[in-house]
């Protein structure tokens, strides 16, 4: 199958291609050049494999949740060209995509972007055996000091997250986790690897039926909530 994967949710812009038993990508650390690199970065593995907008069979996106402007940009994206090209959309977690980032081993997995005013965009997930994940529990928004994970023997932790609430969320873990990954990012190769599954189980959707997911609404703080945000 030929399935196109884009993942702007966070700082890092990516674009992946499943062509036949292959996976090709490109990404980069871009803030705020998202809208600029994202579709030349698509053009160019299509050119690398050799094929045609036309020779997709669906569009896969990470979903969020994320930065606003770049979960929005992702999804409008992909209804675009899948509504252009007549082909479903497969939405991913974005946090799920995170999570695909840490060691393939037993242990748990807690996958957490900094969300920034404070929070964070946080789930917990286990591999499965065959390349995909099993949800432990629900993708949310909070306080790292109001987490709450399910019980585990082991951890693994990977995301922007880590980087910025170390102390609070080892704190919430009760133990040191195997390994954890403060830099890294969802990117859209682990996209599409968990999009091929669901395309297979028939779970992809039309173009109109994909969405964001936020979590939450906000999007700023006002200056007294800032001024409590650095006083904390």
């Amino acid at each position: 199958m030929n399935l196109l994967a884009l993942e702007t949710a966070t700082e890092a812009c990516s674009v992946a291609l499943v062509h036949g038993e292959t996976i090709i990508a490109r990404t980069e650390l871009a803030p705020r050049r998202h809208a600029e690199r994202v579709l030349p970065m698509a053009d160019e593995l299509l050119a690398e494999a050799g094929i045609g907008k036309h020779a997709l069979d669906a569009i896969a996106v990470g979903r969020g949740p994320g930065g606003f402007t770049g979960v929005r940009l992702a999804m409008s994206l992909a209804q675009g060209m899948a509504m252009a090209l007549d082909r479903p959309v497969v939405p991913v977690s974005s946090l799920a995509a995170l999570a695909l980032e840490a060691p393939e081993d037993d242990a748990a997995i807690l996958a957490v972007i900094d969300a920034r005013m404070g929070e964070i965009y946080a789930a917990s997930y286990r591999r499965d055996g065959e390349g995909g994940l099993l949800a432990l529990d629900e993708e949310r928004v909070c306080t790292p000091d109001t987490l709450v994970l399910p019980p585990a023997d082991a951890w693994n932790v990977a995301g922007t997250g880590w980087a910025t609430y170390r102390e609070a969320l080892f704190a919430r873990l009760g133990m040191q986790p195997r390994s954890a990954d403060g830099s890294c990012y969802p990117q859209a190769r682990h996209v599409a690897t968990l999009a091929v599954a669901e395309f297979r189980a028939g779970r992809a959707v039309a173009p109109e039926q994909a969405l964001p997911v936020y979590l939450r609404d906000k999007v700023a703080l006002t200056l007294a909530e800032q001024g409590k945000v650095r006083g904390s």
